[in-house]
């Protein structure tokens, strides 16, 4: 496949050339418009509802230029997405006035079962239909500059033919997280990454020492260490609002795909378009089953880190930044839910229900902590002197998701990130100002933070160096998962158990021959 960015002129000097041949508007005083010579030129891989999601709001950037897209599935129509035509209405929004009607044969088929109880819309993705809509987003602007959106089946052809690309974005499933991140950091690009950042501890390691030796801008687009919620959660408990914090209780109303679940007997052949070897790249190779893709696989081991990786990704990045937390010492799950009781059974998917408790060393003059993590509807227990207007929190059909700060003289209660916190017991001085009515929330920190150190400004608060122990963190919970009812003692500086082989199995597994990076 031809790559517009090879050959005599590339996208970076063709776009130089024609600055002098156009005048541009900025010289001619037109606010908001950057140089074809200053944008970021960017590649997408992975073109699911996410992936594509994220891809929009780079194209509504007037300084990013998204110039390839990459996925190795060419087109389908049953990915999942959170409202009818949830995808196809944002893009048409995305290109504005005359694009009411664009692209009727990307509608939603319609409507599938997730889980029982769990129904959610099928969307249409992949890379053709985000080719076809990145080429007719710049076509509906005019942009003198562009040349066309080039897709790709292999992230390895992009990376070798896209000369002149600056950064690309990858949000595949989790297994191929850090061997394409890597790949494309080797190749001096910068890197923001979905979450969570990897599916292995070994990989979260790897991919902060490679960002460290690239000298490459990475960042995972999680909003909570900068987020209001976490600087007020900060600042009251340094001012010591409930005292001396030991415990912080969390609670998801995940999973919401298949969890706990045996593995498929019978076998499918894949979907034409669909390059299954290359999906399941560096992980056990397995006969494609709808089982698995699209969406699906989160809740398989070799393939997703389950509802705890998942969610974690958010809430132990602001629980990290808010606590100063270090990586653990020790991490042990009781878990349920499973398809039946034998050793094979936990050897396929996450539990449907589990608490995980995840113990964090004395660190800057604080005592150890213990965090927990509670799923499948499960929570924590009330504690008492709330007001009745929170007991929703923990009544069964009340609020799903929560979090929580026990200190030695009151409670810090919130949503899921902190967010509308308060303390107990009540007080005038620890009170979070009311969101004014039509308020919007502010832009997106972690993207903006990764843009502006891919032009020479400080690292984001989510980088890869910064994110890597807080995804060892959360990945020993999914890994403790897999090993329950055991106290897994943690040594991070040699990354492995000290009393558990079985364990340190999973702490680094092998990749396939032909994937390794």
């Amino acid at each position: 496949m031809g790559s517009a960015g090879s050959g005599s002129v590339t996208r970076r000097s063709f776009a130089g050339t024609t600055a002098f041949a156009i005048v541009p508007r900025h010289v001619l005083g037109g606010a908001g418009f950057v140089a074809p010579s200053d944008k970021i030129t960017l590649a997408s891989i992975g073109l699911g509802f996410q992936g594509t999601s994220v891809t929009m709001s780079f194209l509504a950037r007037a300084d990013v230029q998204v110039v390839a897209v990459c996925d190795c599935e060419q087109v389908s129509k049953g990915y999942v997405e959170w409202g009818r035509n949830a995808l196809l209405n944002a893009e048409r929004r995305l290109l504005g006035p005359g694009y009411e009607n664009w692209a009727e044969d990307l509608v939603s088929p319609g409507m599938t079962w997730l889980i029982p109880g769990y129904q959610s819309s099928l969307g249409v993705a992949g890379r053709d239909p985000a080719k076809r809509l990145v080429e007719a987003y710049y076509s509906s602007r005019k942009d003198s500059a562009y040349r066309g959106c080039t897709a790709y089946r292999d992230f390895r052809e992009l990376l070798e033919k896209e000369k002149d690309l600056d950064a690309v974005y990858v949000a595949t499933p989790d297994h191929w997280h850090a061997a394409i991140s890597i790949a494309a950091m080797r190749k001096r690009k910068h890197v923001l990454c979905q979450k969570p950042m990897t599916r292995t501890v070994g990989e979260a390691r790897r991919m902060a020492q490679v960002a460290r030796e690239m000298k490459v801008a990475t960042a995972v687009p999680v909003n909570n260490p900068s987020s209001e919620s976490s600087r007020t959660i900060r600042e009251w408990i340094g001012e010591g609002a409930i005292g001396t914090v030991r415990e912080v209780h969390n609670w998801s109303s995940r999973p919401n795909c298949p969890q706990g679940v045996e593995r498929p007997a019978e076998t499918m052949p894949a979907p034409q378009g669909l390059d299954w070897d290359l999906w399941v790249g560096p992980s056990p190779l397995r006969p494609y089953h709808r089982a698995y893709h699209p969406f699906l696989w989160r809740g398989w081991y070799d393939f997703g880190t389950g509802s705890l990786g998942n969610m974690g990704s958010y809430s132990f990045s602001g629980m990290f930044k808010i606590l100063d937390l270090t990586p653990p010492v020790a991490v042990e799950a009781c878990c349920s839910g499973f398809f039946d009781s034998s050793a094979e059974a936990r050897e396929e998917s996450f539990p449907r229900t589990s608490i995980v408790h995840v113990y964090f060393p004395a660190a800057n003059n604080r005592p150890p902590v213990r965090v927990s993590w509670y799923e499948g509807g499960l929570r924590p227990p009330r504690p008492a002197g709330l007001s009745r207007q929170d007991d929703h929190f923990f009544q069964p059909g009340g609020a799903n998701e929560g979090v929580m700060y026990v200190g030695d003289k009151g409670v810090l209660l919130g949503g899921f990130n902190g967010d509308n916190p308060r303390v107990y017991p009540a007080s005038q001085k620890y009170q979070a100002p009311p969101r004014q009515a039509g308020a919007r929330p502010r832009g997106d920190p972690a993207i903006d933070q990764w843009l502006r150190a891919c032009r020479g400004g400080p690292a984001a608060l989510t980088s890869f160096e910064l994110q890597s122990p807080v995804t060892e963190a959360f990945l020993l919970g999914c890994l403790a998962q897999r090993v329950p009812a055991e106290r897994l003692e943690w040594d991070t500086a040699n990354l492995r158990f000290t009393n558990s082989e079985r364990a340190n199995r999973y702490v680094d597994p092998p990749y396939r021959s032909e994937y390794r990076v």
